[in-house]
């Protein structure tokens, strides 16, 4: 049964979403002022203390300082690393706790780096939040759990069970006008979980 992430939470009104249909995972976007979805420490500190226990928080970083990603161990169970972070960035980074390393996925030669790199988890993607799929047809039968992202919809989720992911990431496909939608969230949480019954 594959887990499900909803990533990209930045408002009160999100956690208590989140916080009444219980998904696996929450990623919060920190200090990446390319999204609209990013916050400040500060912001993470205070919406993760409000964040249901049984939930899994993950810290989301693009080629940040390693102190400040250490910093938010703090506040989050698991950090995910966006940009350009080297194995021995990675391997400094997980004696705090454990890392997701995303992968932008193009080609075979993508998935073999990706499969290869140190992280607890791989993600794979099409972009850095692009909310478009990649080839899936890319992705070997491998044992290695890894999070599947970018442009997972409704529509769409049914094909993910072929190929076998740890977890799916969402987004941008449970949003309205850039905005968590709640019965987007509740019904694609409903969905994952009544398909994997």
């Amino acid at each position: 049964m594959a887990k499900i992430k909803i990533c990209g939470l930045r408002r009160n009104e999100d956690i208590e979403i989140v916080n009444q249909y219980k998904p696996d995972y929450v990623g919060f976007i920190v200090d990446f002022s390319k999204s609209f979805r990013s916050i400040s420490i500060d912001e993470l500190k205070i919406l993760t203390s409000k964040l249901d226990s049984s939930i899994k928080s993950v810290g989301v970083f693009v080629d940040e300082e390693m102190d400040q990603v250490i910093e938010c161990f703090k506040y989050v169970d698991m950090v995910q690393l966006h940009g350009h972070e080297s194995d021995d960035y990675i391997r400094m980074i997980q004696k705090y706790g454990p890392v997701i390393k995303a992968f932008e996925i193009r080609s075979i030669e993508d998935i073999n780096k990706a499969l290869s790199s140190p992280a607890d988890y791989i993600l794979l993607d099409q972009g850095k939040g692009s909310g478009q799929t990649f080839d899936w047809s890319l992705i070997p039968s491998i044992t290695r759990p890894f999070f599947l992202a970018g442009g997972i919809t409704l529509e769409n989720i049914e094909d993910t069970k072929n190929i076998h992911p740890y977890a799916i990431d969402v987004s941008s496909s449970v949003e309205t006008e850039q905005i968590k939608d709640e019965l987007k969230v509740k019904e694609m949480i409903e969905r994952q979980t009544i398909r994997c019954q």
